[in-house]
């Protein structure tokens, strides 16, 4: 029923948000390349330089890649953040972690979501353990709009078009934090990045357009 219903509301989706486009008002673009290079206790040691394909694929208007390390223990989280302006007629929309991750050769060995209790309020987040031979990584990764944080792809959709028309825009953003793991300590890579994403999310919320 499920591969039936996503095609589905994938056109009703975009036939809705096409009709009300003649009245968007996109954003302007938060410029995500002057975005904080200390997140709390986390400071950037690195920016990510991404594949020229893979940018021409996500179709994203602003994108981030980097990462960070959390000075007292050596951790590294790596940050990602697509941000589009407009998903009119869904040419432009993020791309599911769970369908881009397994397509890089990572397989998922956990899925699920969690709570994450901020300064800003309780986010629900997706949680991935995820392997690709001898590598192993903890995924958190969430949709964020002017309004809210939603974890899962459908819920995203209806949000979607309910946005659209009280807003009149359609931008949202995908963040992923990773944090590298090791059999057994899966525990301790997802408390790491929950502590990056409690600090992020506030300070994200003020970079992005409200």
């Amino acid at each position: 029923m499920l591969k039936f219903l996503v095609p589905g509301l994938l056109a009703v989706q975009a036939l809705l948000v096409y009709s009300v486009s003649s009245a968007e008002r996109p954003p302007a673009l938060p410029q995500l390349s002057r975005f904080p290079a200390e997140i709390g206790g986390w400071k950037q040691f690195r920016e990510d330089i991404l594949d020229p394909e893979v940018v021409t694929q996500l179709k994203a208007d602003e994108l981030l890649s980097r990462s960070y390390t959390e000075s007292s223990t050596g951790t590294v989280a790596g940050l990602f953040i697509a941000w589009f302006q407009s998903q009119r007629g869904g040419k432009s929309q993020p791309h599911s972690p769970q369908v881009c991750l397994p397509a890089s050769g990572w397989t998922p060995q956990s899925t699920g979501e969690m709570t994450i209790d901020t300064s800003a309020g309780p986010i629900v987040v997706n949680r991935y353990i995820v392997v690709n031979h001898a590598e192993r990584a903890v995924v958190l990764y969430w949709y964020q709009t002017p309004r809210r944080v939603v974890a899962g792809e459908l819920q995203a959709k209806l949000w979607l078009i309910a946005d659209a028309f009280r807003d009149h825009r359609t931008d949202t953003a995908l963040v992923r934090v990773v944090v590298w793991s090791t059999e057994g300590h899966d525990d301790s890579a997802t408390s790491a990045a929950a502590s990056f994403a409690r600090t992020l999310y506030p300070m994200l919320r003020e970079q992005l357009p409200h």
